[in-house]
């Protein structure tokens, strides 16, 4: 049985390590779950590996919002203090408190 322990959470406002984008982690996978090209189309040297968790973000940058699909190893917490203002946060989470956005919604 795999174990693995997520270093952040549901909810959790988190800045890429090498890129300019944060976003809020609302899934997590606990060792890689995407598909082999996803994988192949990062450069071999930046490939980070696949036993460690990975983290799907409502992701926005200076030019606009999205979903990524980030490894732990490429996540340091945001320390800003301020929102990420992604049009889908209000499907998912309520209001933006203590740095952290608490889950609205049931979880299966």
């Amino acid at each position: 049985m795999l174990r693995s322990t997520a270093k952040f959470g549901l909810g959790q406002v988190v800045r890429h390590r090498k890129h300019p984008f944060r976003g809020v982690i609302f899934d997590i996978d606990p060792q890689f779950a995407n598909t082999d090209e996803w994988y192949a189309a990062i450069p071999e040297e930046a490939r980070p590996a696949k036993e460690q968790p990975f983290y799907h973000l409502l992701a926005e940058n200076d030019q606009t919002y999205y979903v990524a699909y980030v490894s732990e190893q490429n996540l340091v917490p945001d320390e800003s203090g301020e929102p990420v203002d992604h049009p889908d946060l209000p499907d998912l989470f309520g209001e933006f408190s203590n740095g952290r956005y608490p889950l609205e919604f049931q979880l299966n």
